[in-house]
C-alpha cells in the first residue's frame, strides 16, 4: 500500500534495457521490501507506480480511496524526480515499537495511539478507526493549549516525584531505625527460648536421675534378701548333713522341722521381690515442641504501621462511571471439545490476555488487537491464572492440586516447574513475590512464598466456606466466597479487616488501578463496583448473562469478562471500556 509522503528507499532503480520502448517499470511501494513486480497503474496524489495488488487496494484504503489513479495505459511511462524522491517530512524519524523498520506517521484518535502504515493496515482500519496523518493535523499543536497543560502537568509532576523521594527518604530512615530495634528484641526472644528450653531439659534430666535412683534402691533391697537367703540355707544344709552323717537323730528331727519353717519364711521374703518391676526407657520428644520445631517457618511477624499519610480509600459512589460496550472476542477454537467455560483470566500486556478455559481443560493466549486465540496449552483441570512476571504466569489445578507454572515465549505457551499443594486450590493471585492461593476443600486461603513454603494460613468456618477467586494488591488481599454471599477483605498477615455482603453468588474478582473492586454477581447478572474498604458498592453493568471471570486492563481502560449463562455466549469475552 502507498502512503502519502513516503520516502522512496534509495536502492530503489529504474531497470532501461536499450531504447525507451524497452523501459520497465515496477511498483514502488513492493521495491521498498519485497519483490520487484512490474506496473500496473499509477497515483497521481502519491507520484508512485504501483503493482496489480497494491492498485487494487489503494482503491481500498481509506487514507487512499478518493486518490486518482491511472490505469496501465494511461500511466507516466517515465519516473519522474518527484516520483523518485517524494516528499515526507524530515522529522517522521521515530521507529514504531511494534515495527522497528517503519516510521510512525499516523495518530488514530480512537485509541489514541501513535502508528506506522503496518498498524493502520492491521490493526486500525477504516471501519473502527479515525486515523489521521501526522503531517496534517500536527501544525495545531503549536502553542496549543495541550502544549502548555502538558508542560504544566510535567512540572507538576517532577515536584511530586522530588517531594516524593524526600518524604520516602526520610520514613526510610524512620523505618530502619525500627529495624534495629526488631533485630535486638529478636535476640530477646530467642535468650528467653534458649532459657526456657534450658528449664524444661533439666526437669527432662531430673526426672530421669530420680528413676534411676529408685532402681538402684530397689535393686539393693534385692541383693540383701537374696545374699541372707542363701546365706541361711547354707548353713542350715551344712547342719542337716552333719547331724545326718553322725546318726543324731534327735538333733537331726528339730533341725528339719527348723529348716521347713524358715523355708517358708524365705519363699514369702523372694516372692514380694517379684513385685519389683523393672522398666527400660526411652525418651519421646514432646510432640508440640516437636511441631513447632518441625513447622513453623520464623520466630515470628513483623508487626507494621505504615509511616505515609494514609490515603481514604476510593468511594465508588463519588462519581458513576461511563460504560461502553467495545465488542466481543471469540476465543473458541478448532481444539475444543465443548463450549468454552472461562473461570480465569489476567493480562500479561494491554495486548496479552491469559484465560483458564475449565471446560476444555486448556489455557489459551489471546491477542486483544487480532481479537483472536494465538495458542493453546492442554492441561487438566485449570481453575484461574495469574501473572507472576511479563513471560511467566502460574495456574490451579485443582483436580491434580497443583499450581503449574507457564512460560510465554515467541507467542507460545510451555510449562515450566509445578507446586504441590495440600488441597483443591482454585483462586490465585501473585504480588510482591508471594502466591495467595484459596482453597475449597478444605476451606482455606495460604500465603505462598515462589518456592511453595505455605507462610500463612487461615481457616475457619465462620471466615470462609467457599472461596474460589482471589485478587490482590499491596495493602490487601480480597476473596469472592459464593456461599457465604460476600467479598472477605484481609491484610496480609491473614487478618480479616471487613467485608462486603448482600451478594448472590460473587466469584470472578479483579482491581482496578484505583483500588476499586470488580466483582462478577453470577446469579444476579450484574457486576459490582465495591470500594477498596468494603464499605459501599454498587452495580456498574447489569442485565448480563452470568458473568464469571473478570480482568481489567488500566491502560486501555477496558474491563473482560465471560460468561457462563447461554452456549452461545460462553464462547466469547465481552469488552466493555469505562471513563
Amino acid at each position: 500500500m502507498a502512503v502519502p509522503g513516503k520516502k522512496m528507499p534509495k536502492h530503489f532503480s529504474l531497470s532501461t534495457i536499450g531504447s525507451d520502448e524497452d523501459m520497465v517499470l515496477y511498483c514502488q511501494p513492493c521495491d521498498h521490501d519485497g519483490p520487484r513486480l512490474p506496473a500496473h497503474g499509477y497515483c497521481a496524489d502519491c507520484n508512485e507506480h504501483l503493482c496489480e495488488t497494491c492498485f487494487t487496494l489503494h482503491k481500498r484504503h481509506t487514507l487512499s480511496r478518493h486518490h486518482t489513479l491511472l490505469d496501465k495505459n494511461s500511466m507516466p511511462q517515465t519516473m519522474s524526480s518527484a516520483s523518485v524522491h517524494p516528499s515526507q517530512p524530515d522529522n517522521l524519524t521515530k521507529p514504531c515499537p511494534k515495527h522497528m523498520k517503519k516510521m510512525i506517521e499516523f495518530y488514530c484518535q480512537n485509541h489514541e495511539a501513535l502508528l506506522c502504515c503496518v498498524c493502520v493496515t492491521l490493526e486500525h482500519t477504516s471501519t473502527s478507526c479515525k486515523v489521521d496523518y501526522i503531517p496534517d493535523i500536527s501544525g495545531q499543536v503549536i502553542n496549543s493549549k495541550e502544549h502548555q497543560d502538558i508542560l504544566k502537568t510535567m512540572d507538576t509532576l517532577t515536584e511530586r516525584c522530588c517531594k516524593k523521594y524526600e518524604d520516602v527518604k526520610k520514613i526510610t530512615a524512620k523505618s530502619n531505625s525500627s529495624l534495629t530495634d526488631v533485630l535486638a528484641d529478636i535476640k530477646m526472644f530467642r535468650k528467653e527460648i534458649n532459657q526456657r528450653l534450658d528449664e524444661l531439659e533439666k526437669q527432662a534430666e531430673d526426672a530421669a536421675k530420680t528413676i534411676q535412683q529408685e532402681n538402684n534402691k530397689n535393686l539393693k533391697t534385692v541383693e540383701t534378701t537374696c545374699n541372707d537367703v542363701t546365706k541361711s540355707m547354707k548353713i542350715s544344709s551344712d547342719t542337716i548333713q552333719h547331724l545326718n552323717t553322725t546318726k543324731q537323730a534327735d538333733k537331726l528331727f528339730m533341725e528339719l522341722k527348723l529348716a521347713e519353717q524358715m523355708i517358708k519364711d524365705y519363699e514369702k521374703r523372694v516372692q514380694q521381690l517379684t513385685a519389683y518391676d523393672i522398666k527400660e526407657y526411652n525418651f519421646k520428644p514432646n510432640k508440640t515442641v516437636s511441631t513447632l520445631l518441625e513447622k513453623e517457618r520464623s520466630l515470628g511477624t513483623f508487626t507494621e504501621k505504615s509511616l505515609k499519610q494514609p490515603s481514604p480509600p476510593p468511594a465508588v459512589d463519588i462519581k458513576s462511571r461511563k460504560t461502553s460496550h467495545q465488542g466481543e472476542i471469540c476465543v473458541h477454537t478448532s481444539k475444543d471439545k465443548v463450549r468454552c467455560g472461562i473461570s480465569g483470566m489476567t493480562l500479561l500486556t494491554p495486548d496479552l490476555l491469559i484465560i483458564t478455559d475449565s471446560y476444555n481443560n486448556a489455557v489459551k493466549m489471546v491477542d486483544t488487537c487480532s481479537q483472536s486465540v494465538t495458542d493453546q496449552l492442554l492441561e487438566t483441570g485449570p481453575w484461574d491464572v495469574t501473572s507472576v512476571t511479563s513471560t511467566e504466569l502460574a495456574v490451579t489445578l485443582h483436580d491434580k492440586q497443583n499450581i503449574q507454572f507457564i512460560s510465554v515465549s515467541s507467542n507460545k505457551l510451555k510449562k515450566k516447574q509445578t507446586l504441590k499443594v495440600d488441597g483443591e486450590c482454585f483462586g490465585i493471585s501473585y504480588c510482591q513475590g508471594e502466591l495467595v492461593v484459596s482453597f475449597v476443600k478444605p476451606a482455606k486461603l495460604q500465603i505462598l512464598d515462589i518456592n511453595g513454603t505455605v507462610l500463612t494460613t487461615v481457616r475457619g468456618g465462620n471466615i470462609f466456606s467457599m472461596p474460589v477467586n482471589v485478587t490482590t494488591n499491596t495493602d490487601s488481599i480480597y476473596v469472592s466466597d459464593w456461599k457465604m454471599k460476600k467479598i472477605t477483605r484481609l491484610n496480609w498477615q491473614g487478618e480479616v479487616i471487613s467485608s462486603y455482603g448482600g451478594l448472590t453468588w460473587p466469584i470472578g474478582i479483579t482491581l482496578s488501578d484505583d483500588g476499586t473492586i470488580f466483582v462478577c454477581d453470577k446469579k444476579s447478572n450484574d457486576i459490582e463496583e465495591i470500594a477498596g474498604d468494603c464499605s459501599t458498592g454498587k452495580v456498574m453493568l447489569k442485565n448480563l448473562n452470568a458473568p464469571y471471570a473478570v480482568c481489567w486492563c488500566a491502560e486501555t481502560r477496558q474491563l473482560f469478562f465471560s460468561c457462563n449463562a447461554l452456549p452461545d455466549k460462553n464462547n466469547f469475552l465481552q469488552v466493555f471500556k469505562l471513563s
